[in-house]
C-alpha cells in the first residue's frame, strides 16, 4: 500500500492529490492508495482518503504501507524512515499556495545527500519515482536522540 500524508499545516496541497488521481485512473498506479488529506480542499476521486486520522489509525495506515508519499516536513519524513518505510518527499511551494516559503526544499535536500528518501522536486516525475523507489537501495536510518541525550547527561554531570 502507499500511504500518502500531507501533514498538518493549514495549507492546501492539492497538486500532490491531484497527481495520484490521475496515475490512477490512467493505471499507471496499480497498488492500493490511502491519503490523509489535511487541509487540501481536492477530493481524490480514485482512491480512499480521510482530512485527518486519529494518531492509532495513522499508524495502522503506515504500518501497513510499504511506500509513504510525504511533504517536506522533516517530523513527517523522519516518522515514516524510522518505521522503515520507502519514503517520497515532495516540497510544499509557495508559488502554488502550499507553504509561506520554500524551506521544504533544502530540508529534502539534506535527506536525498544522505540517501534515505527519493525526492520528487517536479510532480510530473512523481510516477517514475515510485516506479523506482521499489529497487533503489536507501540508508537505514539513524536516530542520533540517544546521542544527544547522553551528550546533555554527561554535560550535566560535569557541572555538578
Amino acid at each position: 500500500m502507499i500511504f500518502i500524508t500531507l501533514g498538518s499545516q493549514k495549507f492546501q496541497f492539492n497538486r500532490v492529490l491531484i497527481k495520484i488521481d490521475e496515475l490512477v485512473e490512467k493505471g499507471l498506479l496499480k497498488e492500493q492508495v490511502f491519503a490523509q488529506i489535511g487541509y487540501s480542499d481536492y477530493k481524490p476521486k480514485f482512491y480512499e482518503y480521510k482530512d485527518f486520522l486519529d494518531r492509532e489509525d495513522f499508524f495502522k495506515k503506515m504500518e501497513l504501507s510499504n511506500i509513504v508519499i510525504t511533504h517536506g516536513g522533516t517530523g513527517a519524513i523522519i516518522g515514516a524512515l524510522k518505521k522503515e518505510k520507502k519514503v517520497i518527499a515532495i516540497p510544499r511551494l509557495a508559488k502554488y499556495g502550499e507553504h509561506v516559503d520554500d524551506h521544504q526544499i533544502q530540508i529534502i535536500n539534506e535527506f536525498e545527500s544522505l540517501n534515505l528518501i527519493e525526492p520528487v522536486y517536479n510532480i510530473d516525475k512523481l510516477s517514475d519515482a515510485i516506479n523506482s523507489i521499489l529497487t533503489r537501495k536507501y540508508a537505514t536510518y539513524k536516530s542520533n536522540t540517544t546521542n544527544i541525550i547522553n551528550d546533555i547527561k554527561k554535560f550535566l554531570e560535569e557541572i555538578r
